[in-house]
């Protein structure tokens, strides 16, 4: 018998903030870019309970975040508390709820710096791994003070979907002869793939649950959208048979900044191209990685055209100023007609680094994500 669990912990970047300054509890709270009085540029990382009461999410723009911040104020409801992101905190606190959950499981499988996959199949019944994952949930609330939503299932998609049904501190258990009617009534969104174009197309020929997805045969899918088509046909009717990775890590590290003005300024765009390398130099070492392999420069003009360059380095490096160096490389032609003819403005910077290593041993990953 497989059990899969998949934890995902609440609002987590905010729940840190909550948690680490209890004047925050109880009030609505953004994690994202500065909102600029509503003319702030870049998005909401994460929002609280509280805050997404008045309709913020995650990755909602941050200037319509301070909009619905003061439509609440004008109507007597608190106004948000907005925080810049905190990333390496937040890679600190999320080291310490992995390692609370390996003493309880043996293979773990990290999908984010707030969720992972957990195989509890050598419970041999759902009972057991619900109590377990009760003591789960338990420890993490106890030792770092914070809580998290647990998702039990036959696979990988019934774990992960069954973990956002009873959020905040949920607990879900979907057995494998309940998966079909688990999944039936839910949206077609909530399969993962299926993004708001995807979902635009089913509506248009009268599908919005998934229920109404099972009225399509294979080779109807597959005529409709391809290979993924197939995908999506395995999906709706509750199977996955993707394994859990130990060996799964975190594949790049990287950070990016919308400036509040798109810029041409060439002393600006490097003096923040040198501080996003910093952020990610020490980002690398709180997640406990010693060297990376590849460099990869984003550059978004003011007219959202995006454009990536990357550079492999002939042998591992962890040195910041060779980051630094090699970014700048990979920048300095977006100054000139090489890559910028046009001599368009930049709207946004970004740096990542790849082919990550920690101890040893080489952490893959795509040249495009």
């Amino acid at each position: 018998m497989r059990i899969v669990g998949h934890l995902d912990m609440d609002a987590f970047f905010a729940a840190i903030e909550e948690r680490d300054n209890p004047s925050l509890r109880g009030l609505p709270l953004v994690v994202g870019a500065d909102p600029h009085g509503g003319k702030g540029r870049g998005v909401v990382s994460t929002a609280n309970y509280k805050a997404r009461e008045y309709g913020i999410h995650s990755a909602l723009p941050i200037s319509r975040a301070w909009r619905l911040s003061e439509a609440a104020k004008k109507q007597g409801r608190p106004p948000v508390t907005f925080l810049p992101v905190r990333m390496e905190r937040y890679a600190e606190v999320s080291a310490h709820v992995m390692e609370t959950l390996r003493r309880f499981i043996f293979l773990v499988e990290q999908a984010s710096i707030d969720e992972a996959y957990f195989d509890l199949s050598s419970c041999e019944s759902y009972t057991f791994a619900e109590e377990i994952c009760h003591k789960i949930k338990l420890a993490i609330r106890e030792e770092e003070r914070l809580t998290a939503s647990v998702g039990i299932g036959p696979n990988k998609l019934i774990a992960k979907i069954a973990s956002g049904m009873h959020k905040p501190d949920g607990l879900t258990l979907v057995r494998e002869e309940d998966a079909a009617i688990f999944l039936a009534s839910l949206p077609v969104q909530a399969i993962p793939g299926i993004g708001p174009k995807t979902e635009g197309e089913l509506t248009k020929i009268g599908v919005k649950t998934i229920k109404d997805m099972r009225r399509f045969s294979l080779e109807e899918f597959h005529a409709m959208f391809g290979k993924r088509g197939l995908d999506f046909y395995e999906k709706i009717h509750g199977r996955d048979e993707t394994p859990i990775e130990e060996n799964h890590e975190v594949k790049s590290i990287g950070e990016q900044e919308t400036f509040e003005q798109d810029s041409g300024d060439s002393q600006f765009l490097v003096e923040r191209l040198k501080a996003l390398c910093q952020h990610v130099t020490r980002r690398v070492a709180a997640e406990g990685f010693t060297h990376f392999h590849r460099v990869v420069l984003t550059v978004r003009f003011a007219d959202f055209e995006t454009h990536s360059r990357s550079h492999t380095l002939a042998s591992p490096i962890r040195d910041p100023k060779v980051l630094e160096e090699k970014a700048t490389k990979l920048f300095v032609p977006f100054l000139d007609e090489r890559e910028n003819p046009n001599e368009k403005l930049i709207r946004l910077l970004g740096v990542r680094v790849e082919k990550l290593e920690r101890f040893g041993v080489h952490v893959q990953a795509p040249l495009i994500e």
